[in-house]
C-alpha cells in the first residue's frame, strides 16, 4: 500500500472498531473484501494466498478483515460462495428453439471471462479442496453446479421437442464442454475464444447429441 492507502484502510479500521459493542458492525465493505480475496487467490493459489495480500488489494486494513474472518480458510469459503454467476440468470437463458442456437447464444464475452476466473479460483483452492470438505461443497455449488445444471436444461429441452434422442446420456454429454475448457484453460495455458467454444459445440457435443448441424 501507498502512505495515503494506508491511512485510509486505518481510517476504515478506525471506523469500525468505534462501532462498539452491542452496535452492529458495517459490512458495507465485505463484498470489495470478498473479490479481493477471489482476486488473489485466482493469481497465486491458497497456499501462497496471504490475508495482508487481499487487504492491500481491498484498501483495507488487516485487522478489518480478521474481525470479519477469522482465518485465511473462512475467507475463501465465504469467497467461494459468494461468487456472482449473472451469467446464468434463468431471465438469459436463451430459446431460439434448437439446442445449438441456445448453446451458441450463450457464447458471450462476459460469460467467457467469468469462466475462466471461476477455473483460476478452481485451480487456486485445489491443494484446500482434500482437506476442507466446506470448501469442496461451496466450489461444487459456486464454480460447477450452474454451469452443468444449464447445459442439462438446454439438452432436456432439446430433447422434449424431438430435437436430440431420448437415449443419450445428459449427465455425461452436459460436462464434456466444460472439461475441454477446463482442461485447455488450466493445463494447456490458452486462452478460451468464442470461436473455440462454438468448434466444442459443433465438433463435440452436437455429435454426441446425434443432432446434424444444418448445411
Amino acid at each position: 500500500m501507498t502512505p495515503l492507502e494506508l491511512i485510509d484502510a486505518e481510517a476504515v479500521d478506525t471506523a469500525d472498531e468505534q462501532s462498539g459493542p452491542g452496535r452492529k458492525r458495517d459490512r458495507s465493505r465485505d463484498a470489495e473484501i470478498l473479490d479481493a480475496a477471489l482476486d488473489v487467490l485466482a493469481e497465486t493459489g491458497y497456499d501462497g494466498m496471504t490475508i495482508d495480500m487481499v487487504a492491500a488489494r481491498a484498501r483495507a486494513g488487516k485487522a478489518t478483515v480478521y474481525r470479519r474472518w477469522a482465518s485465511k480458510e473462512e475467507l475463501v469459503l465465504d469467497a467461494v460462495a459468494c461468487m456472482k454467476r449473472d451469467d446464468l440468470r434463468a431471465r438469459d437463458v436463451p430459446d431460439t428453439g434448437t439446442l445449438r442456437g441456445d448453446l451458441v447464444a450463450m457464447v458471450k464475452p462476459l460469460s467467457i471471462e467469468e469462466g475462466e476466473k471461476k477455473l483460476q479460483v478452481m485451480a487456486g483452492i485445489v491443494s484446500m479442496l482434500s482437506r476442507s470438505p466446506e470448501l469442496a461443497d461451496a466450489a461444487q455449488t459456486a464454480l460447477v453446479a450452474p454451469r452443468l445444471e444449464l447445459n442439462k436444461m438446454l439438452i432436456r429441452r432439446a430433447i422434449e421437442r424431438g430435437e436430440v434422442p431420448a437415449d443419450r446420456d445428459v449427465d455425461m454429454i452436459a460436462s464434456v464442454g466444460s472439461a475441454m475448457i477446463c482442461y485447455r484453460t488450466l493445463m494447456q495455458r490458452t486462452p478460451i475464444t468464442p470461436e473455440y467454444v462454438i468448434s466444442v459445440i459443433d465438433d463435440v457435443i452436437l455429435p454426441a447429441l446425434g443432432v446434424t448441424r444444418a448445411t
